[in-house]
Formats: C-alpha cells, sequence, structure tokens
C-alpha cells in the first residue's frame, strides 16, 4: 500500500514539473511567395473581389506551418463568409458617401452612429477571428461585452490624453485585459496577469530616454554647431530605438502576463535581434521592391515563434481531452449569424 502512494506521489509530482514547450514555425519564404504572388494578382484581376479568398489561403498557410507540441494550428473560415462582411462594409461606406454629399446633417448623424456601432463590430470581428482559429480541434472562443469594447477603444485613450499621458499605461493594460481575459480555449478562459505599474515602468522608460535624447540634441546645437547636421540622424536612431524597445517590453509583458488554466508563456525578444531581423528585411524588402515582403513575412513569424515559449503543467493532450469533453457535454453550437471577416 506505501509502495502504491509513493509511486503516486512520484506521479503527482511529476506531471506538477512545468514543461517548456516551443513554438515552430515550418513555413518557407519561397513556398510562401508562390501563394503571396497569386493572391495579389488574382486580387487585381477581380478588383478586389478575390481578396477573400487571399486572406483565406494566407491565413491557412500560416497557422498550419505554426506548431506547438508537434500539433499545428488551423484556420476554419470559408472565403465567401468573409466576402459577405467585406460586402457589408463596402455597401455602408457607400451609403454613407452618398447621404452625406446629399444631406450633411443626416451623414454628420450617420458618422456619429457609425462610431457607436464600432465597439459592437470589434467584438463580432474578434468572435469570428476566434472562433475559425482551432488548435486539435477545438476552437478558441471570444466573448466581451459593448461596455468592455467602448470603454477600451474610446474611453481609457480619452483619459489617458486627458491626463497628459499619465493614464496611458492603464489604458494598454485595459485593452490586453479586454481581449485575454475574454478569449478562451474551449471552455477555458485565458487570464492576464501584467498591472499598471508594469506598464508604468515602459512608459517612464520612453518618457526618460526621450527627455535624455532631447537635451543631448539641444547640448549639441549650442555647443557643438559643427555637429549640428547630425542631429536629424540622431534623433532618427533614437525614435527607432525607443520604438523597438516598446516593442519587445510590451510583447515580452504580454506573453509573461498570459496563462491559461495552471499554463504559463513566456517572451525572450531583445532589441538587438528584432531590430537586426527589421533591418535586414527592410533592406531586402527595398533592394526588390517589395518581392521580398512574402519571405520578410516568413522571417518574422519564425522569429517570434522561437521566442515565445509555453510553461505547459502536464499533457497538453489530457487538457485538449478534457476540453473536448467539456464541449461535447455543453453541447455548444458556434452561431454563424454574425461572422463578419471584416479585417
Amino acid at each position: 500500500m506505501e509502495s502504491q502512494n509513493s509511486n503516486l506521489d512520484v506521479v503527482e509530482s511529476s506531471a506538477a514539473i512545468p514543461k517548456t514547450l516551443k513554438f515552430e514555425f515550418k513555413g518557407d519564404g519561397t513556398e510562401y511567395f508562390k501563394i503571396w504572388i497569386v493572391n495579389v494578382l488574382l486580387t487585381i484581376i477581380t478588383f478586389g473581389i478575390y481578396s477573400a479568398w487571399a486572406k483565406v489561403r494566407n491565413n491557412r498557410y500560416f497557422y498550419s506551418n505554426l506548431y506547438l507540441d508537434g500539433s499545428n494550428f488551423r484556420y476554419l473560415a470559408e472565403p465567401l463568409t468573409i466576402l459577405k462582411g467585406r460586402i457589408i462594409a463596402v455597401v455602408a461606406f457607400i451609403i454613407y458617401s452618398f447621404v452625406s454629399t446629399a444631406a450633411p446633417m443626416l451623414g454628420m448623424a450617420f458618422a456619429v452612429a457609425l462610431i457607436f456601432a464600432i465597439p459592437y463590430f470589434v467584438n463580432q470581428s474578434l468572435a469570428f477571428n476566434h472562433r475559425m482559429s482551432a488548435y486539435r480541434n477545438i476552437q478558441f472562443r471570444f466573448k466581451a461585452s459593448y461596455g468592455e469594447a467602448f470603454m477600451v477603444l474610446y474611453v481609457w485613450p480619452l483619459l489617458g490624453m486627458l491626463t497628459l499621458g499619465i493614464l496611458y499605461p492603464m489604458a494598454f493594460l485595459k485593452l490586453n485585459q479586454y481581449i485575454v481575459r475574454n478569449s478562451s480555449y474551449g471552455t477555458t478562459n485565458f487570464d492576464f496577469h501584467a498591472t499598471y505599474k508594469d506598464y508604468g515602468m515602459i512608459f517612464l522608460v520612453l518618457l526618460g530616454v526621450g527627455v535624455m535624447a532631447a537635451l543631448l540634441v539641444a547640448v549639441i546645437v549650442q555647443f557643438v554647431p559643427v555637429a549640428s547636421g547630425l542631429v536629424p540622424l540622431l534623433t532618427m536612431a533614437v525614435y527607432l530605438g525607443l520604438i523597438l524597445y516598446f516593442i519587445v517590453s510590451t510583447t515580452n509583458l504580454y506573453y509573461r502576463s498570459l496563462t491559461i488554466k495552471d499554463h504559463q508563456f513566456d517572451a525572450t525578444l531583445d532589441i538587438s535581434s528584432l531590430g537586426l531581423v527589421i533591418l535586414k528585411n527592410a533592406l531586402l524588402v527595398a533592394v526588390t521592391f517589395g518581392l521580398y515582403l512574402p519571405a520578410a513575412k516568413v522571417r518574422m513569424t519564425k522569429y517570434m515563434a522561437e521566442n515565445i515559449v509555453m510553461e505547459a503543467q502536464g499533457s497538453l493532450d489530457d487538457f485538449a481531452a478534457a476540453e473536448q469533453e467539456n464541449i461535447s457535454a455543453l453541447g455548444e453550437e458556434f452561431g454563424q449569424v454574425f461572422d463578419f471577416g471584416l479585417s
């Protein structure tokens, strides 16, 4: 009996040990270029109608080549569903243009109504994109209230502006909480553990470096007039460096704050490696007059996948199987009434 208990303890303790699972992107730049060039040509020939099919082909390629723990992701959307959403958007824009010309006051009312409708459409678009994404035959989901969307799209950014940037970190925090905490894998919700202080530190660094750079420029202009010609170059370098710092810091914070059940994530992006990838991509895109864009997208996706991991507690097979049972028990059907692929 004691032997059995000890064996159980060993099993339980081993199951509790985190297992680092790496994301892997197996796409190829040359392979994706063939898909991309056909998409571009057919979209031009069909006056944009084929863009819905192009989006599905692009997403299916990237999803199917992204692996986690030996299984790839899947994109489930159909082109006609996306085309339907885009047709509705185009018709709405045409109506707005006509009304604005014929009756400016009515057009203004239409614009105000559109502003209040945007949070609803954002919710529906996120719900569609989540539902059309799957891993191990289980779809993701997104369900948020209109009020939550309205707050993160309008209220928090406005408060950030009115407080001279003091609440901008809170605006970013609320946006990520809105996206993550309303997302789920099957029936299990994601959670987000970052705080206002975490984002505040990032913004403080941006502010501090920006102020020091401005002082340095002022000193150069005042005391070294000969070097004034270097000021634009120095300003651009600082500006690009701050952008890279912001991207790296917020991305790492996002994934390190992301959890689902007992599973955690981590990201290890750094400014130098990301900057090198962006620089190489930019130069090659410029030299090839844009033809390197597909390979650049593949290169960036590979870089991101290589620098994001999942710290899994136990087997993902068991987790996915449990989710499948939960979904089957609930008998949920994902409604397609508002499936608008507006992006």
